[in-house]
């Protein structure tokens, strides 16, 4: 059987697990309300206007790290019921782990637009990706899963 990070990064694989990440993004951008809402919705905004597919682009870079933070919490996992659901029982914990990812991604960007969007969604990044581990953990399993 294969680790979650050789799952996510086969080569077959990985657009399509690229692919529902971004929809897993605009989901939880989509899903948000209130003032938080909107201040994720026009950070979001203004990372497209840098590059309309800078999100897809994004987590591509990024997913290795995101499958290095994640394996642990797989293996711990076992695969005995909903990812999703077992990650958000350790929502904190993970979310921090990918929390990290992100924030040395964003420390090294030579984007200063980049940059000013990540520094006004970081006040509540913890809170979001914590929020966004169940539909993050479906899709995770689904890969590390299949075939």
């Amino acid at each position: 059987m294969k680790t979650l990070t050789e799952a996510l990064l086969d080569q077959s694989a990985r657009p399509a697990v690229v692919s529902d990440l971004v929809d897993v993004v605009n989901d939880e951008v989509h899903d948000k309300k209130g003032v938080s809402g909107v201040t994720v919705k026009t950070a979001m905004a203004t990372v497209r206007k840098v590059s309309p597919h800078i999100i897809g682009k994004a987590i591509d870079r990024m997913l290795p790290d995101f499958a290095r933070v994640l394996e642990p919490f797989w293996v711990d996992f076992a695969g005995d019921g909903d990812f999703g659901t077992y990650l958000a029982g350790r929502g904190r914990e993970a979310a921090n782990a990918l929390v990290g990812v992100t924030d040395r991604k964003a420390e090294s960007t030579s984007r200063a637009p980049l940059r000013k969007a990540y520094g006004a969604l970081r006040p509540r990044a913890i809170d979001n990706v914590t929020a966004a581990l169940p539909r993050l953990g479906i899709v995770m399993q689904k890969y590390a899963t299949s075939g």
